[in-house]
């Protein structure tokens, strides 16, 4: 499905001929960074500090250019960023928060693969806490930090700064408005030569439609506005949803709650079964309907009468900042159109996403998106011509189409994520993913599956854990050397 354009091979050698062997690689074998040109500078507007910012704002850096990234938070990490617990009086919205991180949220994916492709998520490292394999949320926001030091992003960053608006002008530049969190005035506007789009798609919820709701009598929540189990004490929970925050807020639920029901739109229409482990929690069916008398009726008849039904549904991508003129649309959860998930061929490369894809290991992704987003801004990668990314976008439509992929499913990267990364790297120069992440996440996805209780504390991949700390240990190596040349390191 993703195949390089035509001359890609020939700017890849012409590239190569440049190494040295004097000069320190990385364990890859590509060059380390070279120190930006000035003259190749572009000033660009990244909006969002999240991971998808952070690696955007390092690799325009690497080119040359000067990023500016719009942060509301008052500190990077994005989704990352934990929050007390939502008071909004609207707990189906997004409320006043970012993140929709629950206190007791572990990562589902070994840190051996998520981290950036050369700057390890290792155990041990500087700044770690928590040597889990499956850390805590704090560890990937410790992370990520040290990750933005490293690099020295921070000074890019406008904290407690929102974007308002992104207008195109005359000459495909961008004018931004931005304002300070607090602020009511109209804001401030500047002009910049691209805009790279990095905002997260966590954050807006989806709300399941569920007939008779309006007129039943309790609780309404969506999983983005839950932190703690406490609020539910004795209560009964219905959950709608299949997917990793479902599972894992129904059983945090369960520790308190008087009855957890879990209501998975896949299982089929009989489906009322306790589940294994648990006096307090059943999987059903898909909601049918909800009563005026508080009960709530599954598609095999059977009910029950609940407090709360929380919906761990998803969410919708959403960019208030865009209007008309940046040619994209979102239509049932397709951001439309776009070349490759990343540039929209009208207005490319001036305008880009980063970090769309979901279903995925996010970081290296990310930075696989920035390299390229980054390389096509400095010129050194050429982009088919606007017809040809059209064509593009289309023939892939065709394809999700033929397959029975709903419109919605367009940006979910379960069957080719590595598919992608690899074509990625191959616009970049850049080696593929390596082999043992790709193995990792395959023998994890498996372990997730067989053992959906345990899998974060038992594994059998130990071999491919060693191979990932071998591996660590050489880009370790190299940056120390990055580092001495930087003067950064005595």
């Amino acid at each position: 499905m993703y195949v390089p354009e035509s001359g890609t091979d020939g700017w890849k050698k012409k590239r190569s001929e440049t190494h040295s062997s004097s000069v320190p690689q990385t364990p890859h074998g590509s060059p380390l960074p070279a120190p930006p040109m000035p003259s190749a500078s572009l000033r660009l507007a990244v909006i969002g500090a999240g991971a998808a910012g952070l690696a955007a704002a390092r690799e325009l850096s690497r080119e040359g250019h000067a990023p500016v990234v719009f942060e509301r938070a008052a500190a990077v990490g994005g989704t990352w960023l934990y929050t007390p617990p939502a008071t909004s009086s609207d707990p189906l919205g997004a409320a006043a928060t970012h993140s929709s991180l629950y206190a007791s949220l572990r990562t589902n994916l070994p840190r051996e693969t998520m981290g950036f492709l050369d700057f390890p998520f290792a155990a041990g490292a500087a700044g770690s806490e928590d040597p889990r394999r499956f850390p805590e949320h704090e560890e990937v926001l410790r992370y990520l930090q040290a990750f933005a030091r490293r690099f020295d992003l921070l000074q890019l960053v406008r904290f407690e700064t929102e974007v308002v608006s992104v207008r195109r002008e005359d000459g495909g530049r961008w004018a931004v408005t931005s304002r300070k969190l607090g602020d009511k005035g109209t804001g401030e506007e500047e002009v910049y030569d691209a805009v790279v789009v990095c905002n997260g798609h966590y954050t807006v919820p989806r709300i399941a439609a569920i007939p008779g709701v309006n007129a039943w009598p309790g609780k309404q929540i969506h999983s983005h506005n839950y932190r703690v189990p406490e609020p539910f004490l004795d209560q009964v929970v219905i959950i709608i949803g299949a997917s990793a925050s479902a599972f894992d807020i129904s059983r945090d639920i369960a520790t308190t709650a008087k009855e957890v029901h879990i209501a998975d739109r896949s299982a089929p229409a009989d489906t009322c079964e306790k589940q294994p482990g648990y006096s307090n929690l059943w999987l059903h069916s898909m909601i049918d309907r909800a009563l005026e008398d508080g009960s709530v009726v599954f598609q095999d008849g059977s009910s029950i009468k609940a407090d709360v039904i929380m919906h761990c549904t998803g969410y919708l991508y959403d960019f208030p900042f865009l209007g008309d003129d940046s040619t994209v649309t979102v239509d049932d959860n397709r951001v439309d159109p776009l070349y490759k998930h990343v540039f929209p061929p009208e207005v490319a490369p001036q305008l880009s996403f980063i970090g769309l894809p979901w279903k995925v290991i996010p970081f290296p992704l990310f930075e696989l998106q920035s390299k390229w987003v980054a390389g096509v801004l400095a010129g050194r990668t050429v982009l088919p011509s606007k017809d040809k990314m059209m064509g593009d976008v289309k023939a892939f439509y065709s394809k999700l189409e033929a397959r029975g992929w709903p419109k919605r499913y367009t940006h979910n990267f379960s069957n080719y994520q590595f598919e992608y990364d690899d074509w990625l790297a191959a616009q970049c120069g850049h080696p593929p993913v390596e082999e043992w992440r790709k193995q990792m996440y395959a023998f994890n996805a498996k372990n997730k599956k067989a053992h959906p209780e345990s899998y974060r504390d038992k594994w059998d991949d130990d071999h491919l854990v060693a191979e990932a700390n071998e591996y660590f240990k050489k880009y370790m190596e190299v940056w120390t050397i990055v580092l001495q040349r930087l003067n950064l390191v005595v």
